[in-house]
C-alpha cells in the first residue's frame, strides 16, 4: 500500500476549511513549528479536546504516523491498561500540529503537542509487520514519556496501550492528568479554546 493510499481515509474525513497538514501531495501545506533531522522514527501525542478529552498517539511507521485514539491517555503504571483505538493514519506533518478544528469540521476542537520524541521498535521484525501482526512493542524517549511500551490488538479497532515496568514507569506520576501543557509551545487547549 502506497503512502497516498494509506492517507485516503484521513483526507476523505477533513474539508478544506481545516488548518490541519494534509501531507505531502495533498490539498493543504501543514506548517512545521521546528525543524527535524531525525536518526529514528518519531512519535507524538496529541492532547484533543473535541468531543471529548482524548490523546492521539502516533507513531511513525511507513512513511505515515499510525495512530491510535486513547481516551484516559498513557499512563506511566505498568498496572494499568488504556484502551488505545486505531484511527486513520495521519501525515508526518501532522506530528507538529497545533491549532483549532473549526466547528463543523472533523475531529472540531483543539490539539496540542502533549509529547513528542523519537522511538526504538523492540520487536524483531521491522515495526510494519509488528502493526500487522497486532502486538508492537517500543521504547519511547519523549520529554514526558519514556521507556518501553506495548500496543497489543485485542478485536477491531481496539488495541490496549501497556506501560512496561522499567525506569521510565511510575505508578505515582500521572502526567495525562497533571501536566496538561505542550511541549513544543507551552500551551494548553484552553488556551486555544
Amino acid at each position: 500500500m502506497t503512502k497516498q493510499d494509506r492517507l485516503a481515509e484521513y483526507r476523505a474525513k477533513r474539508g478544506d476549511a481545516t488548518p490541519e497538514p494534509a501531507g505531502s501531495g495533498g490539498r493543504r501545506r501543514g506548517k512545521r513549528s521546528r525543524p527535524r533531522f531525525p536518526s529514528r522514527p518519531r512519535f507524538t501525542v496529541q492532547r484533543h479536546d473535541a468531543s471529548s478529552l482524548h490523546f492521539d498517539f502516533r507513531l511513525e511507521i511507513d512513511g505515515v504516523l499510525v495512530s491510535w485514539s486513547v481516551p484516559k491517555g498513557p499512563s506511566l503504571n505498568p498496572a494499568e491498561r488504556r484502551l488505545a483505538v486505531r484511527t486513520e493514519d495521519h501525515p508526518i506533518e501532522y506530528a507538529d500540529f497545533e491549532g483549532r478544528i473549526p466547528e463543523g469540521q472533523y475531529g472540531a476542537g483543539t490539539v496540542v503537542v502533549w509529547d513528542t520524541g523519537e522511538f526504538d521498535s523492540l520487536t524483531d521484525e521491522p515495526a510494519v509487520d509488528a502493526l500487522d501482526a497486532g502486538h508492537l512493542r517500543v521504547e519511547l524517549h519523549g520529554e514526558k514519556l519514556t521507556g518501553a511500551f506495548s500496543l497489543v490488538h485485542t478485536d477491531g479497532k481496539n488495541w490496549l496501550l501497556i506501560k512496561k515496568d522499567d525506569d521510565g514507569a511510575d505508578r505515582r506520576r500521572k502526567p495525562a492528568r497533571t501536566q496538561p501543557e505542550s511541549v513544543l509551545t507551552g500551551r494548553t487547549n484552553e488556551d486555544l479554546a
